[in-house]
């Protein structure tokens, strides 16, 4: 299958429409990405054309194809307990609290779920030494109707868990057999304790938080340096004062306007 011809303004018809609608912003050295990656979902349908299938796209009734390009334009890679350092500060932090209240956690670029079922398991360890009490909740929201339908399943390759204890393994998964062979299920208990809803983190919400912790881990990546600045102003305010805030280690430190300081590489404190 060979990609179709693409040219600089049907370049840059999608681009616009991915930076409008979602925030997701491409320079002209992404064109051959865009190309490589709708190509083949374009002759999939049997269109002949970008002009056609941008067409489509601008159709307000095609919602659903236009979160398949979405999808198809963003990198959906993680694993579970990915950056370790990050849960190592976590379980440090929460260890440290002087009562055993309610603790609230936000992984607002969820993608497939790793990141909220890692945090899961560490909590649902920590309760169970006594070392935080029972009342905790994870809400897990990502952009990506398709990924966030996966993340609920919680059925993952068994690559995707090689970070994970033999322990934990045995206390919060299922290998699969037969058919399901090779992959793994976290248990329904653990699975409970998240909250999915699909969020677009460049558009303004309400009702969220307030949140103890707050992950926005490697999904900065696809945004401008003004879109950035707002998506992380936006999600700290979500963030309790004196909360812990995780990016990505090698993000950096993004420019906003509310006072952080840092505690370790990719992770801050929202200034009291």
């Amino acid at each position: 299958m060979t990609a179709l011809l693409f040219s600089d303004r049907e370049f840059r018809q999608i681009a616009d429409l991915m930076y409008e609608a979602v925030g997701l912003s491409y320079n002209d050295s992404k064109k051959s990405l865009i190309q490589s990656r709708l190509s083949p979902r374009i002759q999939k349908l049997g269109m002949g054309s970008f002009a056609e299938y941008i067409a489509c796209l601008n159709d307000e009734s095609e919602a659903a194809e236009f979160q398949m390009a979405v999808d198809l334009l963003t990198t959906n890679e993680t694993y579970f307990f990915r950056e370790p350092k990050h849960y190592e500060l976590l379980e440090r932090e929460l260890a440290g609290y002087r009562n055993k209240g309610p603790i609230t956690i936000w992984s607002a670029a969820a993608s497939f779920g790793d990141e909220a079922y890692s945090t899961a398991m560490l909590l649902a360890d920590m309760q169970t030494s006594g070392r935080i009490g029972p009342d905790w909740s994870i809400l897990a929201t990502d952009i990506s109707h398709r990924v966030l339908l996966s993340a609920k399943e919680a059925v993952y390759p068994q690559d995707r868990l090689r970070a994970v204890s033999p322990e934990r393994l045995r206390r919060y998964c299922l290998r699969g057999e037969g058919a399901a062979e090779g992959q793994s299920k976290v248990q329904d208990k653990l699975c409970s304790r998240v909250k999915f809803g699909q969020l677009n983190l460049c558009k303004a919400f309400d009702g969220l938080g307030p949140f103890d912790v707050i992950f926005l881990r490697n999904v900065l990546i696809y945004f401008d340096p003004p879109t950035k600045s707002e998506v992380v102003d936006r999600v700290l305010s979500a963030l309790k004062p004196g909360g812990l805030f995780f990016l990505g280690t090698a993000e950096g430190r993004v420019p906003c306007k509310t006072p952080l300081t840092v505690v370790q590489p990719g992770a801050y404190r929202k200034a009291v």
